[in-house]
């Protein structure tokens, strides 16, 4: 995901493993960038893991944070932003207010992470199977009954 505020910039999609920072674009506006590239904005999904470094000590203090973390890409509203991060205490942050020059690297991406399964995912599946099973044993029963019905006419 990009900020509204960045889609006026070139953007790509993240990839995997590639490592980024936190850059104010000539707007003002603070997203992901590669180094190499830092006019074009890099978009990630919500829920991607990343690794973030060079957290300042005042931000470490704010969120009870090191300066080296781990955390997820999540949709925050800050103002008219909506892109941060959620780290494993829970706490979230605006790309805005954790500003820029924090380096970022991109974990495994959701298109090949496992899915996340709770109790309540398996139960759903278990229940669409059964009544998966159930209409194909309903429309057996109805096809052999008409094919019975059929064959007296």
């Amino acid at each position: 995901m990009c900020d509204y505020s960045l889609e006026m910039y070139a953007s790509r999609p993240a990839r995997e493993n590639e490592k980024y920072v936190t850059t104010r674009f000539p707007t003002g506006s603070i997203g992901l960038a590669t180094a190499q590239d830092p006019r074009t904005a890099v978009c990630v999904m919500c829920d991607t893991p990343l690794a973030l470094d060079k957290i300042s000590p005042q931000i470490q203090a704010q969120l009870g944070i090191g300066e080296s973390e781990k955390a997820v890409f999540a949709q925050i509203k800050y103002g008219g932003y909506r892109d941060g991060v959620r780290f494993d205490n829970g706490n979230e942050i605006s790309l805005q207010q954790l500003g820029p020059g924090i380096e970022v690297s991109v974990g495994p991406l959701l298109e090949r992470a496992e899915p996340f399964r709770t109790g309540e995912n398996v139960e759903m599946e278990q229940n669409q199977r059964e009544a998966v099973s159930v209409r194909e044993s309903a429309f057996g029963a109805l096809t052999a009954a008409a094919s019975a019905a059929f064959r007296f006419v």
